[in-house]
């Protein structure tokens, strides 16, 4: 059973809106609005899983795109950075994503990437929210060296599903924070991306090892 990529995105937005990472609030609820229950996760914030769901039987992982929004307050605060800087951060993120996980589920994993639904096969729809790059390395001329204390940070939202009957197994919630120094570093490019694969590396290793728990069990 398929869905079109919009619509589950839609719904995946729709169903995080007001989890408490983004809002400040203390306390998630214990059940989400479809059903799915909160449970105790060491590798990601928030974590609500389908009761009775298991990831044992799923040695396929289907990676839809993902969508990147930067945070209001930087796209506020940043409305020097041209639409089309803005777009490329966002399809660099949203392609390294895709070599970070396909790297981790694959070569750590032994987990096959495809690219469309069947029997043994795991649907990750994702969507980055809250970028905020502190000193984006954007192409202007006479720019300047940048030094920060921290690159920045971004929120994963994220949702697994069984491709073949559309089921819900979990969704999970996360936000990381990119390297923080002792002491101001300069800030380029090739720092911010190696910087956002590490984020990109453990949310990524997150589902390797949940993937390796369930056959374990």
């Amino acid at each position: 059973m398929s869905f079109p990529r919009a619509a589950l995105v839609a719904a995946l937005m729709c169903a995080m809106i007001s989890h408490p990472i983004a809002l400040g609030r203390d306390q998630p609820p214990t059940v989400s609005h479809d059903g799915l229950k909160l449970t105790s996760s060491k590798n990601v914030a928030l974590l609500y899983v389908r009761e009775g769901a298991s990831l044992a039987g799923y040695r396929k992982v289907m990676l839809d795109p993902v969508q990147v929004a930067f945070d209001k307050q930087w796209s506020r605060d940043r409305r020097d950075i041209p639409e089309d800087e803005r777009e490329r951060i966002r399809n660099e993120l949203a392609e390294e994503f895709r070599k970070v996980f396909k790297e981790e589920l694959e070569k750590s994993g032994g987990y096959q990437i495809v690219d469309s639904g069947g029997a043994e096969v795991l649907r990750v729809t994702a969507v980055i929210v809250d970028l905020f790059v502190t000193a984006p390395d954007v192409n202007r001329a006479g720019r300047n060296k940048t030094y920060t204390v921290s690159a920045g940070r971004m929120t994963l939202i994220a949702e697994l599903r069984d491709t073949e009957s559309g089921a819900i197994l979990a969704r999970v919630a996360d936000r990381k924070e990119a390297s923080n120094f002792n002491t101001f570093t300069w800030t380029t490019r090739a720092s911010n991306t190696a910087d956002a694969r590490r984020i990109l590396k453990s949310w990524a290793s997150a589902l390797r090892r949940g993937l390796d728990a369930a056959r374990s069990t």
